[in-house]
């Protein structure tokens, strides 16, 4: 996979990224891939070599559930000022046909076979004579062919005085040989002037990003906390299994049972409106209604419009409004731990 930005980005953010950055911070994918930042799952977003498809970056790949996207979340990330990157390696892509599978050949400049042998250049600082070190060599000493003297010393007696190399084939001898790149899949041989060279990234969050996606992540981070201390089994984010088939995220999930497992799935949805309009009420149905769990919360903050409770009232799903992450516990510990 490719990772390549359409613009490099510095410490400097446009002001209107502030607006886009508070708009992502609402998205679903994004506060579950920021909390492996906050949760200290990860410092620092690496990615990983696959030998068949090259450097991905599994993490974002389970949240999103597309890797040929990753490119534009971490992308459009980047962009609003969420994350900054750091150039992490260069990849060589074969010209024909894009395999990374690439093996570097160092080749004989006349010709241009890659069948050579490397060699260390000796002086022997006495006499001022200077060859390969193969040629100095008697068994497990080195002996200057000129004068017969052993060397004993490097610095002293003897030095390194760079490499030579010496061509198999045509048995021609050079101190540069040039590189080729070889594809392993299909068996074409190219120069640094046709190599495809692309860039790959780890990412960080910036800290004012940071800063403001912590508000959400604080709410989390209490109530998993809360129901950890009350014998619940909590994942966040987590990743269910519907009856079709297809993976949802939810911000939390909680077990409770041995034999029959209760499962409770939780979103949050937070607005600096008045209130959070019905939409995610909708979005957490259209997940429940594939997944069945044994019931629903949605959190909202700092509370729900009418439209929502009485969407959320239809669709069976526990509505709970709250300013803060205490508002929050408290209002749980009411409902949940009734029906645990």
């Amino acid at each position: 996979m490719l990772f390549t930005h359409r613009k490099r980005l510095g410490k400097m953010m446009p002001k209107t990224n502030k607006i886009n950055r508070a708009e992502l911070l609402k998205d679903r994918n994004t506060q579950a891939f920021l909390s492996k930042f906050l949760g200290g799952e990860i410092s620092e977003l690496e990615p990983v070599y696959d030998p068949k498809w090259g450097y991905r970056y599994p993490i974002v790949e389970k949240i999103i559930g597309d890797h040929s996207n990753v490119e534009d979340f971490l992308n459009t990330l980047c962009e609003a000022g969420i994350l900054e990157i750091r150039l992490y390696d260069k990849v060589i892509y074969c010209p024909k046909c894009g395999s990374t599978n690439i093996s570097v050949r160092y080749c004989c400049p006349y010709c241009k076979s890659f069948n050579i042998q490397k060699s260390s250049l000796i002086e022997h600082v006495k006499c001022g004579y200077m060859d390969v070190e193969e040629n100095f060599q008697k068994g497990k000493k080195l002996i200057c062919p000129k004068c017969n003297e052993e060397l004993r010393k490097l610095d002293v007696d003897y030095r390194r005085a760079g490499i030579w190399c010496t061509c198999k084939n045509c048995s021609k001898s050079f101190d540069i040989p040039i590189t080729t790149h070889f594809c392993r899949e299909c068996h074409v041989n190219s120069t640094f002037e046709d190599a495809v060279i692309k860039e790959v990234y780890a990412y960080s969050l910036r800290e004012e990003a940071r800063e403001e996606a912590a508000v959400g992540w604080v709410i989390i981070a209490s109530i998993m906390k809360f129901l950890q201390e009350n014998g619940f089994h909590v994942e966040s984010p987590a990743f269910l299994k519907g009856k079709s088939d297809a993976n949802h995220m939810f911000d939390m999930a909680a077990y409770t049972g041995d034999m029959t497992r209760k499962v409770t799935v939780i979103d949050l949805a937070s607005s600096t409106e008045n209130a959070v309009p019905e939409q995610p009420v909708i979005a957490l149905f259209a997940k429940i209604f594939d997944v069945s769990p044994d019931s629903a919360y949605l959190i909202a903050i700092p509370k729900m419009s009418e439209n929502g409770k009485k969407m959320a009232e239809l669709y069976n799903i526990n509505i709970v409004e709250a300013k803060n992450e205490k508002e929050a516990v408290e209002a749980l510990k009411d409902k949940l731990l009734k029906q645990k």
